[in-house]
C-alpha cells in the first residue's frame, strides 16, 4: 500500500522544516490527487491554477487510459501549492514541476522516484518498499479502510472495472466478509 497517515504527516513536517517548497507540494499533491506519477510530473500550471488562486477541484485525463480522474485538492495541499507557485523559480513557467534542464520541461519520472525514495527515507521506512505509486494508493487505501467503499476507490482512482480496484487494493476475502457482516439488513 501507501504510506500510514503517520508515515505522511512526519514527511510533511520533515520537508516544512527543512523549507523545501517545491517538494512539500509534490508530495501533498501526489496524496490528493491519486495520479499516477506520469501524470502528476506532466501537470500544467494552468491544470490547477486559475484566476490569481489553487483550484479546489480538478479533473484530469489520465494519459494510460483516457479516464478522467476527479480530485479534490486539501487546503493544506493548496496552501503548500500557492506557496510553490509564489517561488521565484516558478516565473513564467508552464509545468507546475519544472525540469532542472532547458530540454527537459518537467521533472521526469526518475527524478520523482528519486524524491520518493528520499522523502521515506528520511523518516525512517525501507524505500524498497515504497515508490511512486506507492503515493497515488495511499490516500484511496485511507478511503478503503475507513469506509470500505470500493465504489468511491474505484471513482477516485479512474478505473472502468471494480475487479481492477479489487486487486488495486489487494482486497481480500477477509476484508469482504469484514464488510460483510458489518452491513445488517
Amino acid at each position: 500500500m501507501g504510506p500510514e497517515p503517520k508515515h505522511v504527516w512526519a514527511i510533511r513536517v520533515r520537508l516544512e522544516m527543512a523549507g523545501r517548497i517545491r517538494d512539500l507540494a509534490l508530495f501533498n499533491l501526489a496524496i490528493d490527487s491519486t495520479l499516477r506519477g506520469c501524470g502528476l510530473v506532466k501537470l500544467n500550471v494552468s491544470d490547477i491554477y486559475a484566476a490569481g488562486e489553487v483550484k479546489e477541484r480538478r479533473s484530469i485525463t489520465q494519459s494510460k487510459t483516457r479516464q478522467s480522474v476527479r480530485f479534490e485538492i486539501a487546503e493544506g495541499t493548496r496552501r503548500s501549492l500557492v506557496a510553490w507557485l509564489d517561488d521565484p523559480m516558478m516565473v513564467g513557467s508552464e509545468h507546475l514541476w519544472p525540469g532542472r534542464f532547458h530540454e527537459r520541461r518537467h521533472i521526469s519520472m526518475r527524478q520523482y522516484a528519486r524524491l520518493v525514495r528520499e522523502w521515506v527515507t528520511s523518516i525512517g521506512l525501507e524505500p524498497s518498499s515504497y515508490g511512486t505509486h506507492s503515493m497515488r494508493r495511499t490516500k484511496v487505501a485511507q478511503i478503503y479502510r475507513k469506509t470500505g467503499n470500493l465504489r468511491a476507490v474505484q471513482l477516485l482512482l479512474g478505473h472502468t472495472k471494480m475487479d481492477n480496484t479489487v486487486r488495486y487494493l489487494r482486497v481480500e476475502l477477509e476484508d469482504a466478509l469484514a464488510i460483510s457482516e458489518a452491513v445488517e439488513i
